[in-house]
């Protein structure tokens, strides 16, 4: 038997030498990649602190908008740095930054939204034995419940985040002659914050679990990564959630329940196959907002069996109705809250921004309703018959991010849920969509004299389309040609 056919292991010395040329490069890449990665990762702990603590959105719009606009841009920089360092380290800085920045969105209370003191308010009537569906906040029956952090009563009312019920009552929470909105799951997660806060804890007890569940969903991203049998891609996937400013601002900072919804998404699709435990988890994430309903298709992408479609439909349904008996025991028919007002409403007020934006610039307002509803079903069908299977939440990031270009909301607190599928799918052109309607937040429907709705919306569909068309099969094969016709250049 020939010696090359169990070949002598080489001693270091003759490694070294038949290596060294090709592999220090290479090590030197890797720890620039590393260190940069660190130093971006420094850089936008700090941003992230400074954004938050420079005040409301009502009074300093411009640092607001500067400070997210950085952090924009280091997190961008950063995720492509960290793809170029070795899995370990680059695992490790995912994990750390992403409870960094999300420790940095502690430092102030919340800017730009007061739905966190809805959550607080949730939270206290439930544990005083009432359910939240039964009464407004500011109903006389609850005025036992009532202090001087939710309902301020000294002062003229007049600063950020506050207003006045129907009885000239002043308070922090927006809609206070309405029943809650939230669903069933929502309102348990304000219920065990509530009980875990010490007292007179405020608002930070919830941005302290908005910090754990994102971090949380950073670590499901990198398991999913593994359990998919690719780890060296997912680190810089998880990354695009833990260290997007989107996260920090809207799950930590204004401790948006959202988030809660994105992590049982992602376990829903990430973690179990098309059966009872899938459809059960994605039930749990419907019953914290109803926006993951849109997630179905993508969990049933490319399945032919009908009991397998059956099962994860039937534990959907089960889940959303098992959490809903103990508030429909204790409410009844009220136990809908103000959600059906609110879906009613929203987007119709005067001078508020529009549902369908994009869909208005091309049909008159009679016809976009329609046309959304059609395209939106069009994709979930598409999603249905040609999704991968195998990753589900590539579905389910189409049709959720179609749905969110087409209604083009104003929150974008909503876009939290592709941000976490853009984690597990990598397609970061969806990334703009969380960007869109962050810029339209902060700066209304328009800015001097400029239609910001659709301009920010209209620039998120065509970075859309073009990565699309990047990604398909001929770009790639002429940018590999092209690629390769430079490397031999040089």
């Amino acid at each position: 038997m020939s010696e090359t056919a169990f070949p002598q292991r080489r001693s270091g010395s003759a490694r070294s030498d038949a290596e060294g040329p090709a592999a220090l490069p290479r090590r030197i890449t890797a720890r620039a990649a590393v260190i940069v990665t660190a130093v971006l990762l420094t850089a936008l702990t700090a941003v992230v602190a400074a954004t938050v603590r420079t005040g409301d959105d009502g009074a300093h719009l411009g640092r607001l908008l500067t400070g997210y606009g950085v952090a924009w841009v280091l997190f961008a920089v950063a995720a492509w740095a960290v793809r170029r360092a070795p899995r370990r380290a680059a695992t490790a800085l995912v994990l750390a930054g992403s409870a960094a920045v999300a420790v940095a969105a502690l430092a102030a209370p919340p800017r730009t939204s007061t739905d966190m003191f809805r959550y607080a308010w949730d939270g206290r009537v439930q544990a005083a034995g009432i359910s939240p569906y039964a009464h407004p906040p500011a109903a006389p029956q609850l005025d036992r419940l009532r202090d001087e952090w939710l309902f301020p009563g000294k002062g003229d009312c007049r600063g950020w985040g506050l207003t006045r019920t129907d009885h000239g009552r002043c308070t922090r929470i927006n809609r206070p002659g309405v029943p809650t909105i939230y669903p069933p799951v929502a309102e348990g997660w304000f219920f065990a914050v509530h009980l875990l806060s010490p007292p007179d804890s405020r608002h930070k007890p919830f941005q302290v679990g908005g910090a754990v569940l994102a971090v949380g969903t950073t670590a499901a991203l990198l398991a999913v990564g593994r359990r998919r049998g690719d780890p060296d891609r997912a680190a810089g996937r998880a990354a695009l959630w833990g260290w997007c400013p989107a996260v920090p601002i809207e799950a930590v900072d204004n401790a948006h329940v959202d988030t809660l919804g994105v992590l049982l998404t992602v376990l829903a699709l990430g973690t179990a196959t098309a059966g009872a435990r899938r459809g059960a988890l994605l039930g749990a994430a419907v019953a914290v907002k109803l926006l993951p309903v849109l997630a179905l298709p993508g969990a049933l992408s490319g399945v032919r069996s009908p009991a397998r479609v059956a099962r994860v439909a039937v534990a959907l349904l089960a889940a959303v109705a098992l959490v809903y008996l103990p508030y429909v025991a204790a409410s009844g028919v009220g136990v809908l809250g103000y959600l059906p007002g609110y879906l009613q409403e929203e987007g119709y007020s005067p001078d508020d921004v529009h549902r369908f934006a994009l869909v208005r610039l091309v049909l008159p307002d009679s016809a976009a309703e329609v046309t959304v509803v059609v395209l939106l079903a069009l994709t979930a069908l598409y999603v249905l018959r040609r999704g991968d299977p195998a990753r589900p939440w590539r579905g389910a990031l189409l049709l959720i991010g179609t749905a969110l270009l087409l209604m083009s909301p104003n929150f974008p607190w909503y876009a939290l849920l592709v941000v976490g599928l853009v984690a597990l799918d990598g397609r970061w052109e969806w990334l703009t969509v969380p960007l869109a309607g962050t810029v339209l937040y902060l700066c209304g429907p328009r800015l001097h004299g400029v239609p910001v709705q659709a301009w920010s919306y209209g620039a998120a569909a065509a970075c859309v389309v073009v990565g699309a068309v990047l990604r398909a099969e001929p770009a790639r094969r002429f940018l590999g040609r092209c690629t390769g016709a430079f490397r031999a250049s040089t």
